[in-house]
């Protein structure tokens, strides 16, 4: 036993050694640390995941099998692992950070796990949490610094990387053991409106901001209240601790004010706000398939009591105007919530008044910010879709198809479209294979009936993500269909059948046959990149192969044409 014992420490201590030997070897520590003064050192956790014979140290620990039954199991009881083997690991990892702590390598923290199999099972352990106060009283200092500088007294942009580490920092108990709330979400408002007016940088920032409090909600916050499981699809399952319950009652608490909107606030200062404040971020900024999780959020605050958060899920998160959020004429009713990118439509007059006010009303709030990957909820008498097969029968499209009945609003229709077109982002009732981006049902309607709305559906072929929607090819068959092809529609077709599909087929060579046709297609091609003018190329001709037969059976200006398409295609 003791020569396992022997092998498996020489083992992990060798490893140990050979990770802190790399890192010390590195020649860019200064120039890391020197990017931000928010910056202590470059680790601050390292994973040291014993098994025999390839046992690893990493600072990056994926977990991705801490959920799964080891099937070979140790040769250590748990007991040697916490009394013996632990205790000798650390103090080799303590004898290293001795060393390295004034270095840039090693922050003002340093958190040393590990993971042993035994002969009860896997083990998981915290061996050593380090801290060099120094180094921490240090960042404190610039902390404040920072803040007092470049947020509550500059209007200035700040940078993306001061926010990866200041979002981060403002959370962190060992920086600041009492949270204050009003005082974090106030800063990260800060960096928001700082940033205002450059939207890449800005979505930086906010995802920053976003990727901070959802670490504090999953890992500080809510497993003091909840058993939180990982689910097969790597999502957190919560389940409520028996008593579990608010350590005060936050939302009946004396001491009430009025904020900027004169409405009541009596808990910013509580940490259920900083749930819910994460969960408003996810819901408003982040892409359709988080949002589920800005939901769940609300739905575990609402478990523990929290009104506020009850009457988000009721009537949104308070982000807009009530008279943004809901409008009533004598011709329309229309409600919106955010937290479920909802938006009510009740059209009590047929008339395209009805529609107009509707459609003023989602643009406005869109531009505003509201979740572009929205769903409707339509009361109408009327039930219109667009004739285009496969796409999906919801109040959605049928709103949008109403609409378009009316050509006095098609005007506003394209507004609305250019606002809604967001690339990566979904209508939230469609799934699979009728998945559509915002602005698809109108734009699709627009270039239907009218070739001025070409341009429309060039800009929005130009942001279809085609990874992860097929419509688009329902609508270039329909467009054929209704436009034919034709001097005006080429630009928009090719446009098109750069996001289409290999499942698409054209039946237009007859219609190519016209060599000035023909060449007006030829010259939208040659500018597209090889693998983009073969991708446009198929849906019509099919393989190259098909193509290349065909311009050596045709003749003349034709047969130039024909080879002018092959040498677009790289052929």
């Amino acid at each position: 036993m003791s020569t396992l014992y022997d092998q498996a420490m020489e083992e992990m201590i060798t490893t140990i050694h050979e990770w802190f030997d790399e890192q010390d070897k590195r020649d860019d520590l200064e120039s890391v640390v020197k990017r931000t003064t928010l910056q202590m050192g470059i680790f601050n956790d390292i994973v040291l995941d014993y098994r025999p014979g390839r046992t690893t140290v990493d600072s990056l620990d994926l977990g991705l099998d801490d959920d799964v039954k080891s099937k070979q199991a140790g040769a250590f009881t748990e007991e040697q692992v916490r009394n013996e083997i632990g205790p000798k690991l650390v103090e080799v990892v303590q004898g290293r950070l001795d060393k390295l702590a004034d270095t840039p390598l090693i922050d003002y923290r340093f958190t040393f796990r590990g993971k042993f199999p035994t002969t009860e099972g896997k083990l998981q352990l915290t061996l050593l949490e380090w801290i060099n106060e120094e180094k921490r009283q240090l960042l404190l200092e610039r902390i404040h610094t920072y803040v007092d500088k470049n947020l509550e007294n500059s209007t200035y942009p700040t940078k993306p990387l001061e926010s990866f580490f200041l979002t981060s920092h403002l959370l962190d108990p060992k920086l600041f053991p009492e949270l204050d709330v009003a005082w974090t979400i106030r800063l990260y408002d800060g960096i928001q409106e700082l940033n205002q007016g450059r939207p890449d940088a800005l979505a930086e920032h906010r995802g920053e901001i976003t990727r901070a409090v959802t670490a504090w909600a999953e890992n500080q916050f809510l497993p003091q209240y909840y058993d939180v499981q990982s689910s097969p699809y790597r999502t957190n399952e919560y389940s409520l601790k028996p008593g579990a319950t608010l350590q005060s009652n936050i939302e009946t608490q004396t001491g009430q004010h009025l904020d900027e909107h004169g409405e009541q606030q009596t808990s910013e200062s509580q940490p259920i706000e900083l749930l819910l404040y994460a969960a408003v971020m996810i819901l408003r900024f982040e892409p359709s398939y988080s949002k589920p999780k800005g939901v769940t959020f609300l739905e575990l605050a609402k478990q523990l009591g929290s009104k506020r958060a009850a009457r988000m899920m009721t009537e949104g998160s308070g982000t807009y105007a009530k008279d943004d959020i809901h409008v009533k004429t004598e011709e329309v009713e229309c409600k919106a919530n955010d937290v479920f990118a909802l938006m009510t439509i009740h059209i009590r007059k047929e008339e395209p008044i009805a529609y107009q006010q509707a459609l003023t009303f989602i643009t406005h709030l869109l531009k505003q910010g509201f979740p572009k990957g929205y769903k409707i909820k339509l009361k109408s008498s009327v039930k219109q879709y667009l004739p285009i097969k496969g796409l999906a029968k919801s109040d959605t499209h049928r709103f949008f198809a109403n609409a378009l009945e009316y050509p006095e609003l098609h005007p506003l229709l394209e507004e609305y479209a250019r606002e809604a077109i967001q690339e990566f982002e979904f209508y939230e009732d469609t799934e699979g294979e009728k998945s559509c981006m915002p602005g698809s049902y109108a734009t699709f309607g627009l270039g239907l009936v009218d070739e001025q709305y070409f341009p429309l559906v060039e800009y929005y072929m130009g942001e279809v993500d085609d990874e992860h929607q097929l419509i688009q090819d329902k609508f270039i068959a329909a467009l054929v269909e209704k436009q034919g092809v034709q001097a005006q529609s080429i630009p928009a077709l090719v446009a098109s059948l750069r996001r289409s599909t290999d499942s698409l087929k054209l039946k237009i060579q007859p219609e190519l046959e016209n060599e000035e046709i023909l060449e007006l297609l030829v010259r939208q091609i040659q500018k597209l990149e090889h693998y983009e003018a073969e991708r446009v190329i198929y849906p019509i001709f099919g393989k190259v192969e098909k193509l290349s037969t065909l311009a050596r059976k045709a003749e003349g200006r034709r047969k130039e044409l024909l080879l002018e398409l092959l040498q677009a295609a790289g052929k």
